[in-house]
């Protein structure tokens, strides 16, 4: 059975966002949150490596360099359900707009290029549901690079794909540009795999947003707006940590 082939079963929305790090998807989905709540829309927001199950092992590996790539892609699926379970599909059942920082293409970019088979950490991520709208941002790798580097003071080592053995001894900013750009390659095959919605992330910021919502008015057409019970409340308990 193809993945992700039908639409999910519940009255809320899921709309997320992807692109490699210097995207500048991060202030999209930001600026996408303040304008449907100021329309009066219930929205959640969730992103990647947050589940409290797993964080602290998932840092702690890092920091020591632990993780094999099987190992690093494991741990990243058992934080995608633990935040599906519980912050993704609670809010979706109560009817609200979820909004998603990276999602399981993440991880069918990330982890094949680290090494994991294509086919596996897709069939990993089999129980994950369809999202209504899914949005890749595009860059180029060198201005990722520069965003990154204009916004602090080095690149992190992961992020530049440094754990990977063929990397040792790289210059830090040649090791993100290399894995990075293989990262854009797994984006560019999931565009038509996955119905991705590309977004010229070279664009002028308020450009980009404008599009970025006119694609979601479309996504959301016949939705209702009306506030839920959560929205209402300061702090929402699904489980026995507290969501903000």
């Amino acid at each position: 059975m193809p993945l992700f082939d039908k639409k999910h079963p519940y009255p809320g929305k899921l709309i997320i966002v992807e692109g490699i790090d210097g995207s500048g998807k991060s202030t999209q989905i930001a600026l996408l949150k303040k304008w449907l709540e100021s329309e009066g829309f219930s929205v959640f927001f969730t992103e990647w490596n947050s589940s409290d199950l797993v964080k602290e092992t998932t840092r702690e590996g890092k920091k020591k360099n632990l993780l094999t790539p099987t190992t690093f892609s494991l741990l990243h699926a058992t934080d995608f359900a633990d935040r599906l379970n519980y912050q993704i599909i609670p809010p979706l059942k109560a009817g609200m707009i979820v909004l998603a920082d990276r999602y399981a293409y993440t991880a069918f970019a990330r982890d094949v290029v680290r090494g994991v088979h294509p086919t596996w950490v897709r069939n990993l991520y089999s129980f994950a549901v369809k999202p209504d709208i899914s949005f890749y941002f595009r860059v180029p790798i060198q201005m990722a690079a520069e965003r990154l580097l204009s916004g602090r003071a080095m690149i992190k080592f992961h992020e530049a794909g440094m754990d990977i053995p063929e990397n040792t001894g790289k210059d830090i900013v040649d090791s993100f540009k290399i894995f990075q750009s293989r990262i854009i390659d797994q984006y560019e095959k999931m565009i038509e795999e996955f119905n991705l919605t590309p977004i010229d992330a070279t664009a002028d910021i308020h450009e980009q947003q404008e599009l970025v919502r006119e694609a979601v008015k479309e996504a959301i057409k016949g939705y209702s707006k009306k506030r839920t019970i959560y929205a209402k409340r300061g702090k929402v308990y699904w489980r026995r940590f507290t969501v903000s």
